[in-house]
């Protein structure tokens, strides 16, 4: 198994060190050399139930839980000396109770490298309630977390909860114990763990490096997601960017944090809340943001064309223009200045090739260009990432190139490398 840069040297360390636990955030605070808090990775909320693609026909991905641990597997970005993490409870009704969270270092599957451990509090206690629609975020712990590598941070709900305020899918497996299997968030594994492609309240992962660094959040679609790509590889083009911009683990200069959501769109709701109405929370609110990519309007333009062909005609009214597109793109660009934002546009990906019906029309395409068109010469944005030319057939420029097309509208581990190497990193300081 390849281990993460500068895990060796942690475990000689962790094997030794006795578990430690959480500093308070009043501790953390008192030490006048720490750096400012930076996300290392992100999910972004959707609400549970019938609001996505998958649950409109039948294959929904939401839950409760019942007196169980939740392990999440999640890849770091960038490094740092303290993590901290965030409880996200948008979406709930009621409050929930987290009875206890840790972190470690994940070993592979379900199980974590022994004595590596560090227990989670919230103002100092091992137990908070979340409220409805609320926020916690954990106190310090002390860790040497690294750059590029896993961490599996556990959360046991001791209660039966409401359906959980969730992410559908990602491109890493997490892990849920069996119903009433009580709390396990120190054990070195959970046998008969069940895996899933979801994560279930945990909405950030923040460290303290040792370096001043910002973060860059791709604010996008499944394409910014990551659909197609090998689960478990980090082979998104975030992940890709990332390797491109954080080469030295000990010299990292800007953490990326994928915010996409699959099937997402810019105007409506689907799939979790539409762009401009998430983008406080997952752009904005994002520890040490400084440079947003924002890679949307790909489903504003097929999802009302797309689902009526499937027996859901009410997604027909739902229906916008190049010009909506456009309209809403310049207000993100107006949000994110006004919070001293670097915003950063991406053009839309050819999606040609795809066999699903009402995808590529020639009323998508000309919006498809439309928005591109502005997106390149509008001059709205403080940059631009042409991911279209950098991924396009040359003789079909409707299309994505075969050898990077993972299924008309998706790209495999090649096509999203490409996009990576498509983005001038100059232009993101």
């Amino acid at each position: 198994m390849k281990l993460p840069r500068g895990l060796m040297g942690m475990l000689a360390f962790a094997l030794l060190a006795p578990q430690v636990p959480a500093q308070s955030a009043l501790d953390a605070g008192r030490d006048r050399g720490d750096h400012s808090w930076v996300a290392t990775w992100a999910s972004a909320p959707i609400a549970p139930g019938i609001t996505t693609i998958d649950s409109l026909f039948g294959n929904d991905f939401s839950r409760s839980f019942e007196n169980q641990t939740i392990r999440h597997i999640v890849h770091t970005s960038v490094g740092g000396r303290r993590v901290r993490i965030r409880l996200s409870n948008a979406f709930g009704a009621l409050p929930l109770r987290v009875g206890a969270a840790q972190v470690a270092l994940s070993s592979s599957q379900a199980a974590v490298y022994p004595g590596t451990g560090r227990r989670l509090t919230f103002g100092g206690q091992t137990s908070v309630l979340v409220p409805a629609g609320g926020v916690m975020v954990s106190d310090a712990a002390e860790i040497d977390v690294p750059a590029d590598g896993n961490l599996a941070v556990s959360l046991y709900l001791p209660g039966i909860t409401e359906p959980a305020t969730f992410h559908e899918f990602t491109l890493q497996t997490s892990y849920i114990s069996a119903e009433n299997s009580g709390n396990q968030v120190a054990a070195p594994d959970i046998p008969g763990a069940a895996a899933t492609p979801s994560t279930f309240y945990l909405s950030a992962v923040e460290v303290l490096p040792h370096d001043s660094v910002g973060a860059l959040v791709a604010f996008g679609d499944s394409v910014a997601q990551g659909g197609g790509s090998t689960p478990n590889q980090n082979r998104t083009w975030p992940d890709k960017l990332s390797d491109r911009l954080n080469p030295n683990a000990y010299r990292p200069r800007l953490s990326v944090v994928n915010q996409g959501i699959g099937c997402g769109r810019l105007l409506y709701d689907l799939c979790g809340p539409n762009g401009i109405a998430r983008f406080d929370r997952d752009v904005l609110g994002v520890a040490g943001v400084r440079t947003v990519i924002v890679s949307l309007g790909l489903n504003d333009i097929m999802i009302p064309s797309t689902l009526p062909m499937f027996g859901k005609p009410e997604f027909a009214a739902e229906a916008v223009s190049a010009a909506d597109i456009i309209n809403g793109l310049k207000q993100l660009v107006v949000r994110a200045r006004a919070s001293n934002i670097r915003v950063i546009g991406a053009t839309i990906t050819p999606f040609g090739s795809s066999t699903v019906p009402g995808v590529f029309t020639p009323e998508t395409e000309a919006k498809r260009q439309a928005v591109n068109r502005w997106i390149r010469t509008g001059g709205g944005f403080d940059g631009v990432v042409d991911f279209e030319a950098a991924v396009r057939d040359p003789a079909n420029p409707s299309r994505l190139l075969p050898a990077y097309d993972a299924d008309g509208v998706h790209l495999n581990d090649a096509g999203y490398a490409v996009m990576a190497n498509a983005i001038n990193l100059s232009m993101l300081f």
